[in-house]
């Protein structure tokens, strides 16, 4: 069954149908793991449903890209071996030597490593804009710039950009706007609906939900793109295997329940945060004195669990308050049913020390998880002291 077949249908019941068509043969209601390399083919060419070769399609992953394409709104949704093979992919079919890149002043290290020591030694230019200020996107574009990267929220700090406005920049400059919306969810954000040419998801954050996979995505609202998209990933062939397309689908069918805890948490998180002594600066898009709050409001469903707070006594004291923290996990990534807390300075960002994009060593970052609120709040007070 198409994801055309669900457009007219909420959210949360696309989440757990689109893709997951009951199975032919048993009638078994959860997509099978077809964990197999190559099909038999009816005479040289006979391919049965278009199989040949697993690295190409498989009915696993087929599955899991029907539902990310519903899910977002898009046409074609292709899926990887991590969110940096997703973006890998995806730099590579836009771009060439010689060519240029908006880049956002805050956004996951391994995103900007990929830039500042991979693409880069290929020819590709880049260039970084604060993309929550159009003003500072138009200034950074050039010429040969051919795509716009935006996280929003982004990764540490928390802010919004205007998806939309930038979207109208990038259409103008004729160069494609590319939205990371692994913080927000295609629950809580459509990156697509609002102007955007490609979405990129780390599959491994929300999406899977549960710690326990390794995955990435991009889905387009562009069939020719769509096509291109495929055509590299078959080409390039980092593709998600059969079962963690299997377990990220699993993750799915419970995203939107998932993320309405996940930002019922972290409002109260954020609440008691603003109100402790220790801590100087909350970063939260559902505070109202956040900067980016308004657009947030206008563009996502709810704000997300994820927070990031600046500890009065700088970094020892950041990195304390992770260390004394026991409910809250110390551990890199995000988006698990469990609360992590991290030293992004230390930990996911030190790619970025000495860079444009280099974050606050008082930064402590959180992931809270869906565990009863009033126990991560005993933590966090514990925590800070």
């Amino acid at each position: 069954m198409s994801h055309d077949s669900h457009e007219h249908q909420s959210f949360e019941t696309r989440a757990i149908h689109a893709g997951n068509t009951a199975d032919p043969l048993t009638g078994a209601v959860v997509p099978p793991i077809y964990q197999v390399s190559t099909y038999k083919q009816d005479g040289v060419g006979g391919l049965r449903g278009g199989y040949e070769y697993s690295r190409s399609a498989n009915p696993t992953r087929t599955a899991l890209e029907e539902n990310l394409a519903a899910l977002e709104g898009g046409v074609r949704g292709l899926a990887f071996a991590s969110g940096l093979a997703a973006e890998d992919c995806l730099l590579r079919t836009l771009l060439a030597p010689g060519d240029h890149v908006v880049i956002p002043n805050d956004a996951y290290g391994g995103t900007f490593r990929l830039f500042a020591k991979v693409v880069s030694r290929w020819g590709v230019e880049w260039s970084v804009a604060d993309t929550s200020d159009p003003d500072s996107v138009r200034a950074a574009i050039t010429p040969k710039t051919k795509a716009i990267w935006v996280e929003t929220p982004s990764n540490p700090l928390l802010g919004i950009t205007d998806i939309a406005v930038v979207a109208d920049i990038a259409r103008s400059a004729g160069a494609k706007l590319v939205v990371d919306n692994t913080f927000a969810s295609p629950y809580l954000q459509q990156p697509l609906a609002l102007g955007a040419d490609v979405v990129v998801h780390s599959l491994t954050k929300y999406m899977g939900g549960h710690s326990d996979v390794v995955g990435g995505a991009l889905v387009t609202a562009d069939a020719a793109l769509g096509e291109e998209l495929a055509y590299h990933q078959n080409a390039m062939g980092a593709v998600a295997g059969p079962f963690d397309s299997w377990i990220v689908l699993r993750g799915i069918k419970t995203l939107a329940v998932r993320m309405d805890r996940h930002a019922e948490n972290a409002a109260k998180v954020a609440e008691l945060l603003t109100r402790h002594p220790k801590v100087h600066r909350v970063l939260y898009p559902g505070l109202a004195d956040h900067p980016g709050h308004e657009v947030a409001a206008k563009q996502m469903r709810n704000f997300g669990g994820m927070i990031s707070f600046r500890v009065t006594g700088g970094e020892e004291a950041a990195v304390e308050v992770c260390n004394r923290a026991k409910l809250f996990t110390l551990g890199e990534s995000l988006g698990g049913v469990e609360s992590l807390i991290e030293h992004p300075g230390r930990m996911t960002h030190a790619s970025v020390a000495g860079s444009l994009l280099e974050v606050p060593g008082d930064l402590v970052r959180l992931s809270v998880g869906i565990e009863n609120a009033d126990d991560l709040l005993a933590d966090l007070t514990q925590a800070l002291g």
